[in-house]
């Protein structure tokens, strides 16, 4: 399940971060070859961002490689630093849940208004909060469910 999951998220990362290149690459070419800009790009290459850093920081998350105080994960016995993960990935599980629920809310409260570069809806975008909270309750439960299948074993 988790193996799934980290493929999922690399290719969705790998995807926006694609988007984003392509969509500036072509962008540029149009403004300096053609003198024609794409009015959109600039909005799309943006929100292609914030969904590559949603998904990219839920993959450093399940890797273990996303910012943290190691210095004192490092200076503890081992059980503490189990207790230590644990109080970690309860925390991230919350505030996934408080980053899907603010997200929802604002999409119903702004969701109907039309992104101006696109002319999209901006809860295209603004799901990007919804899609991330999501995320990280999942990455949350599998660490947590690998502490309790270690703890059993």
């Amino acid at each position: 399940m988790k193996l799934l999951y980290k493929k999922v998220l690399s290719w969705l990362t790998g995807t926006s971060l694609f988007i984003v290149f392509a969509v500036v690459l072509v962008s540029s070419m149009s403004r300096y070859t053609f003198n024609a800009p794409i009015l959109w790009s600039e909005e799309v290459a943006k929100f292609a961002m914030i969904y590559g850093a949603m998904f990219g920081s839920i993959l450093c998350y399940l890797e273990g490689i996303h910012i943290k105080f190691s210095f004192v994960e490092d200076n503890v016995p081992a059980p503490v630093r189990k207790l230590l993960a644990i109080a970690v990935d309860l925390v991230t599980l919350v505030a996934g849940g408080v980053l899907a629920w603010s997200g929802y809310l604002f999409v119903l409260k702004r969701g109907a208004i039309l992104a101006p570069g696109t002319g999209l809806p901006m809860y295209l975008f603004q799901c990007a909060m919804i899609a991330g909270g999501i995320g990280l309750i999942l990455a949350a439960l599998i660490k947590l469910s690998e502490h309790r299948s270690s703890a059993a074993a």
